[in-house]
């Protein structure tokens, strides 16, 4: 039987490597948890090797400090190598037990490839969608350690690069106003120093631009775009698309 279980999360997002959340997605998480909702990230790999860094324990440090300025419960790393990230059958059980352990009702992903960046993250993609899968599949417990099935009510996907102009013409994609968050996230990233050296100032150009675009699309002064999984339902129409300005 396994061990008592932890108190559970509302959010998880999943990252392939350090960082890739917090880029793409920490200005909503940040929001998510000044909403009073329980967030969590788990990272496949270090990220390590990479030019700046003297080693996993420095990134690892760094991602701890990007998780204490977003406000997130859990940080997860499940230590698969860094650059020979794959779909496989391993990463995908490792991926779900963290889901039966947590119990979110909502997991984030990467939405797919990343042209000319790492293709850890279309890996990372495909490891996550299974992961969502397998998280709810019983007659398996041996596989899982006997952790309880649990069934993810909505996943989303978050894009994640800027190499084009490109965007995602999913059904179901939407805005979240990180308007309020968007400092906080930018101060998550920069915890990352040996990443975001002072030389690449320009990232943090991008990241804000990208943001503004994307909240003055929605009528926000900021925001982050998202893509679900499935069908978005709504009850309250006025409410959901006309909300009342915070």
């Amino acid at each position: 039987m396994p061990a008592e279980l932890p108190e559970s999360l509302d959010v998880i997002a999943v990252g392939a490597h350090p960082d890739d959340v917090e880029i793409a997605c920490g200005g909503t998480l940040a929001k998510l948890v000044k909403q009073g909702y329980r967030v969590g990230i788990v990272d496949l790999t270090d990220g390590e090797p990479t030019p700046k860094s003297p080693g996993p324990e420095v990134r690892l440090a760094e991602a701890a400090t990007a998780a204490e300025i977003l406000g997130v419960e859990v940080r997860e790393n499940l230590d698969f190598p860094n650059r020979k990230l794959f779909d496989s059958f391993e990463v995908r059980v490792e991926l779900a037990k963290v889901f039966r352990r947590y119990r979110p009702r909502i997991v984030l992903g990467i939405s797919g490839n990343t042209p000319m960046a790492s293709p850890d993250h279309l890996q990372a993609s495909q490891i996550t969608d299974a992961a969502v899968f397998y998280s709810r599949l019983t007659k398996w417990d041996e596989t899982f350690d006997s952790l309880p099935v649990h069934t993810i009510t909505k996943q989303l996907w978050y894009p994640l690069g800027f190499s084009n102009l490109n965007v995602s013409a999913v059904p179901g994609s939407f805005v979240m106003d990180i308007s309020d968050t968007l400092a906080i996230k930018l101060d998550a990233i920069r915890a990352y120093q040996t990443q975001f050296p002072p030389s690449k100032e320009r990232v943090f150009h991008l990241v804000e631009s990208q943001n503004r675009l994307y909240g003055i699309s929605a009528g926000f002064e900021a925001g982050e775009a998202l893509m679900s999984a499935t069908t978005l339902g709504i009850h309250d129409l006025v409410g959901t698309i006309c909300p009342e300005p915070q």
